[in-house]
């Protein structure tokens, strides 16, 4: 009997599945035992290939080639990882080898990754899959127990193939098509590109903003305070008179309680993690950014084996993992800090399960991030592993705990018939808020609000002095710019961007990426400097809104990438075909292909100004629009220095092209000398006919070049007149 081929994504997780299976020989690229060969990948090992490998004209950038949609998407090896590959080629086809087990994480990416090799290695042998949530060695062996046919992921692999075919699409024919109009590289993705328009979109509400004075009058009652409130119980006064005329009316009055409200508030622990709520909780708590986030929570998982899987979109466990969780409970109530929390809870009866706990139906691919039941060391994690799995081991906990509840006192006082409002809230019951409050405490400061004064008791009719009554003068705050939290908030719930309600509903349960990617996008923004950091801001730059600018909203859209990653997840289910979700991306591609033809380059990218190309270059003249700015060139055309200010002055190298005149640097000069705007004499080059040019000046403030003679030589060759090409030529 032969041997069976393990294919792990990465060597480490390869060497603890070894341990667990007893292979360990040290062999070429893998580990041996008598039963097993473990290997690995080292992540991605194969992709798709390149344009140029279906046809080497596609290696020059041209309009001509594109759409570039091949008929079969090809696979090719990446080479820096290419030695790796050959050796998996080897076992997936040796002969001693019976079968393979695909052991490549558990989730959409990782059944590619392994698909792809076996697709390139072009191996025949039967294989399995093993599907873990943990990489502890009892996870590891229950697993290998209950291995599945590789056949029963075949509908995730169709969904991953069309991800990764529809990213190459849309990336590849989009950054090529406008990248050419633009004649400035342009990276353009099917869920980066709309990601960057929901930034650049809350940067053009900030920039239009126009912050605002208002009033308030703040009352000192003696020991608590309130606030004056209209009729809908609103405190902004716009007219700082009236706010001032009622400090002095009723300052030093006596005021009438003649309402007293009080509500008992609960509040339950929040759900447990995905990853995309850890996330965004470690970017709140400790300034994390996503993509570290995830790099921690992925070594807690497979270095530390002390969480389970963390690349999760569901926020719950299912039925058959309960004895597993009152296991791991046990646990954590080995350690000092977690102990006084987990004795009181299950008891006889055990714990408190709910439905905000356990729920088969919300289980996807993997359960909600919590513990794994072995023996936690707290001492060898690093400050930041520490954070992160403590964050993790509370809301685990906090979960089976009683509401937060607090009640919350509303008194209304009247004063020379002016109405004020005084909000206290009293704690009853700390909950599930006591642990974090002691386990994790609050990095800061933490701002005051009136609605957390603690009030006397009142009652109705009772009088109180207004000792003091104050105007407070403030400003209305502009929309707040995207923390990594809140647009990781926005990628999850790209569907509350979308105005028609039908589709609202179909996108409520995708968005714009997956957890497993979103971090990766935000960073891709970055690294191609779309977008920038600014403390926990994410600010979009200039090259940014202008791409904005340039490409159809289509492209820009949540309500488009959103409908193809519910389609991806319809393919997972067995609901949608595939070659119905890859025509609608070639209509897609074709589209955008022809919107980049059509469009107006009336957008200048001068990427040779910010990349210092033009530095210690002399100007061409002064700006014959706004008279301050200096002409410069790039590649393309001729443009004001102060373009950043608003200035628009611009003139195409390519104006008078189609009479075969190049615009030289020499002629720009003369056209703008001493500030005015005079002719030049040019030569049509197929006649040798003599004539003047002249830069004309648009209301918007855009140049263009006429040529005034050569009217009638440019009609006796049958070209367009000049009149005629107007547009063209501005």
């Amino acid at each position: 009997m032969g041997r069976i081929l393990v294919v792990a994504e990465k060597p480490s997780v390869a060497r603890d599945i070894a341990k667990t299976l007893g292979s360990t020989q040290k062999g070429d690229g893998c580990l041996l035992g008598e039963k097993y060969v473990v290997s690995w990948a080292i992540g991605h090992l194969v992709t798709l290939a390149e344009p140029e490998d279906y046809n080497q004209n596609f290696r020059k950038w041209s309009f001509a080639s594109l759409p570039i949609i091949p008929e079969k998407m090809e696979l090719k090896a990446i080479s820096n990882t290419r030695s790796q590959l050959k050796i998996l080629h080897k076992w997936m086809n040796d002969k001693e080898i019976d079968s393979i087990i695909c052991a490549t994480d558990s989730g959409r990416e990782g059944e590619l990754i392994f698909r792809y090799i076996y697709e390139i290695t072009k191996s025949k042998k039967p294989f399995q899959r093993l599907w873990i949530s943990s990489m502890t060695e009892q996870a590891i062996k229950e697993g290998f127990a209950n291995l599945k046919d590789g056949t029963e992921y075949d509908l995730l692999y169709r969904s991953a193939k069309c991800r990764s075919e529809a990213d190459w699409l849309v990336g590849m024919n989009a950054t090529r098509a406008y990248t050419l109009r633009y004649n400035v590289l342009l990276s353009i993705g099917r869920v980066q590109t709309p990601t960057l328009a929901l930034i650049v979109e809350k940067q053009k509400e900030i920039d239009a903003f126009v912050s605002k004075d208002y009033y308030e009058v703040q009352a000192d009652f003696g020991g608590f305070q309130g606030f004056w409130i209209d009729q809908e119980e609103q405190t902004k006064i716009e007219d700082g008179s009236k706010a001032k005329e009622i400090s002095q009316k009723v300052k030093g009055e006596d005021s009438q309680v003649v309402k007293v409200e009080k509500e008992e508030k609960r509040m339950p622990a929040p759900l447990l993690y995905d990853l995309t709520e850890l996330q965004r909780e470690c970017n709140r708590k400790f300034g994390y950014s996503a993509k570290k986030t995830l790099d921690i929570a992925q070594g807690l998982y497979e270095k530390r084996k002390m969480i389970t899987y963390p690349r999760t979109d569901s926020r719950y466990l299912s039925d058959d993992m309960k004895g597993k969780v009152q296991n791991t409970m046990k646990r954590l109530g080995e350690l000092e800090l977690f102990q006084e929390f987990v004795s009181p809870l299950g008891g006889e009866k055990g714990l408190p399960f709910s439905k905000r706990i356990i729920d088969n139906t919300k289980v996807t691919d993997h359960h909600a991030i919590i513990p794994t039941d072995v023996r936690h060391r707290l001492d060898i994690l690093t400050e930041e592993e520490k954070n992160v799995f403590l964050l993790v081991a509370v809301r685990f906990v906090s979960v089976f705990y009683p509401f937060y509840r607090y009640e919350v006192t509303k008194a209304y006082f009247v004063s020379q018939e002016e109405r004020f409002l005084s909000k206290g809230t009293v704690i009853l019951d700390e909950g599930w808020q006591a642990l974090e409050k002691k386990i994790i405490p609050a990095k800061g400061k933490k701002e005051k609000n009136n609605d957390e004064q603690k009030i006397p008791p009142l009652s109705e009719g009772e009088t109180y002095k207004m000792i003091e009554a104050k105007v407070l003068k403030k400003k209305t705050t502009p929309p707040r710019p995207f923390t990594e939290s809140s647009l990781l908030s926005a990628m999850e719930n790209a569907g509350r961007f979308v105005e028609d309600e039908v589709l609202k509903e179909q996108l409520k349960d995708s968005g714009l990426g997956t957890p497993a990617t979103r971090a990766a996008i935000i960073e891709r923004l970055l690294a191609v400097g779309y977008i920038t950091r600014k403390g926990k801001n994410l600010i979009p730059t200039e090259k940014g809104m202008q791409l904005i600018q340039v490409v159809p909203d289509e492209l820009c859209s949540p309500q488009t990438t959103g409908k193809w990653e519910k389609g991806l997840a319809s393919i997972a289910k067995g609901k949608m075909e595939e070659q119905r979700f890859m025509d609608s991306i070639k209509r897609y591609v074709s589209f955008l292909v022809g919107d980049a033809a059509r469009r107006k380059t009336d957008v200048i990218f001068p990427e040779e100004v910010k990349k210092g190309k033009l530095k210690g270059q002399k100007p061409l003249g002064k700006c014959p629009v706004c008279k301050e700015g200096d002409v410069l060139e790039n590649s393309k055309a001729y443009f004001c220095g102060r373009w950043k200010s608003g200035c628009k002055f611009t003139v195409w190298k390519d104006s008078l092209a189609p009479y075969g005149i190049s615009l030289t640097n020499k002629t720009i000069q003369t056209l703008l000398k001493d500030g005015r705007i005079p002719d030049v004499m040019v030569t049509l080059p197929q006649t040798g006919e003599k004539g003047k040019a002249i830069m004309i000046l648009s209301a918007d403030g855009r140049g263009r070049i006429e040529l005034m003679d050569f009217t009638r030589a440019v009609k006796k060759r049958g070209d367009t007149s000049p009149q005629e090409n107007e547009g063209e030529t501005e």
